[in-house]
């Protein structure tokens, strides 16, 4: 993927119409003007999420969350580049983990997760209602440095925004769909995971190279540093249901002195590094978003209980190479059903499929499995492989994350 390749200008999706699309439906505005401004924009989610549009959208305007994006993204850099026992008791201290092993120098993503509880009712709680001069006057019983006060609560805070607007966007696409899976598989689960990822520029690895004692790793560190993939994150389709995240943040760091501080730039390119493969011109296109804008796509589960009525998106995170110094720091969502949610992919209708009348993911009924469309496509473990009719979500994640990183995972090197 170049830099100088075709650009995708997400649609933005103004708060105020979420919250007005997913009340109930005696409080809908009655005046004429407002309900066909809200037919169109119904008309406009369902044209970005379907199998026609991209599988991903923006939504803008979300109040009381730039304090939170702002103090909350920047931590995971400084995280990243913590020696291993301050982080692994700073992590916590706050009730984060990591799902991959840190102690490896080489590695080009960080990611920071925690398990995030909501107990909601239908009627969707308004977590995005958050009061700042509380957010800026936490106090916490743990002794954290200053540059890391509040992480979790923070991470909490804002991990709940998300999750509202994920909600009320499944509420949205079941009316429009006509179903109650999407947001009752939600509302099931009660748990998404949150993610603070640090995509590490190249100066990042050399400052973990000098902080590493032993030298016959520092020796293989500069082998590998040099010869770093075009991608921060490999091509993949997230299995949940919506996946909620962040407009990146873009730091430079310091050349010449080795400093966890970094100073926060506006992108490069002007897009997000994110990229997709759109499946009705079978390209790749880089994803651009509204500053501030929290970007939502569709996962795996939310095309198949949506009988195939949204899109999941083949996506990446490709990364710069000509700026070494350049890292992304981004806040990820991921909105699944529960783990007993039983998935059945054999019944999709054959309107709902791609504009050439296949769907290269999907089983046919008699359980085989059509041909990648692209050579991207040849990375990925096919849906078939992965998804038995009557497999719960459980045992769907468990298969789909050997097959991606499994001793048998196309991309399990990654």
């Amino acid at each position: 993927m170049t830099e100088e390749g075709e650009t995708l200008e997400l649609y933005n999706l103004h708060y105020s119409d979420l919250i007005a699309l997913s009340s109930s439906d005696h409080q809908l505005p009655t005046a004429y003007e407002d309900m066909e401004h809200l037919e169109s924009v119904m008309s406009t989610i369902m044209k970005n999420l379907g199998p026609s549009g991209p599988g991903l959208l923006a939504i803008t305007g979300v109040p009381n969350v730039s304090d939170l994006r702002r103090t909350l993204l920047p931590m995971a850099r400084k995280l990243a580049l913590l020696n291993n026992e301050d982080r692994k008791r700073l992590l916590k201290d706050h009730g984060l983990g990591s799902d991959v092993p840190l102690k490896n120098i080489d590695r080009t993503v960080s990611p920071f997760a925690m398990q995030l509880k909501y107990n909601l009712n239908p009627a969707v709680s308004n977590l995005c209602n958050i009061n700042h001069s509380e957010t800026e006057g936490y106090s916490s019983e743990m002794e954290s440095p200053c540059e890391f006060k509040n992480l979790g609560n923070i991470f909490k805070d804002l991990g709940n925004c998300m999750i509202e607007l994920g909600l009320r966007l499944a509420r949205v696409c079941d009316k429009i769909i006509g179903r109650h899976e999407l947001e009752q598989s939600l509302l099931e689960s009660c748990s998404a995971k949150g993610r603070l990822i640090h995509y590490h520029s190249i100066v990042d690895n050399l400052i973990l190279q000098a902080s590493n004692e032993t030298r016959s790793r520092i020796k293989k560190t500069e082998r590998t540093c040099g010869n770093h993939s075009d991608l921060w994150q490999q091509w993949h389709y997230d299995y949940g249901v919506f996946t909620v995240l962040t407009d990146p943040m873009f730091m430079f760091a310091p050349e010449s002195n080795g400093s966890c501080d970094g100073k926060e730039c506006p992108s490069p390119s002007g897009h997000t590094y994110l990229q997709i493969l759109d499946p009705n011109k079978n390209s790749v296109v880089t994803v651009k978003a509204s500053s501030g804008s929290f970007i939502v796509q569709v996962g795996e589960s939310g095309d198949i209980l949506s009988k195939g009525k949204l899109r999941a998106t083949l996506h990446s995170v490709c990364r710069p190479k000509s700026l070494e110094n350049l890292s992304r720091e981004t806040f990820v969502v991921f909105l699944q059903p529960s783990w007993s949610k039983t998935l059945f992919p054999y019944d999709f209708p054959v309107e709902s499929s791609s504009s050439n009348g296949e769907d290269s993911r999907i089983c046919d009924e008699e359980n085989r499995c059509q041909k990648p469309s692209s050579d991207i496509g040849k990375l990925v473990p096919p849906l078939c492989d992965r998804l038995k009719n009557g497999m719960t979500f459980a045992e769907f994640s468990r298969e789909t994350t050997k097959q991606y990183y499994g001793s048998s995972g196309l991309q399990s090197k990654r």
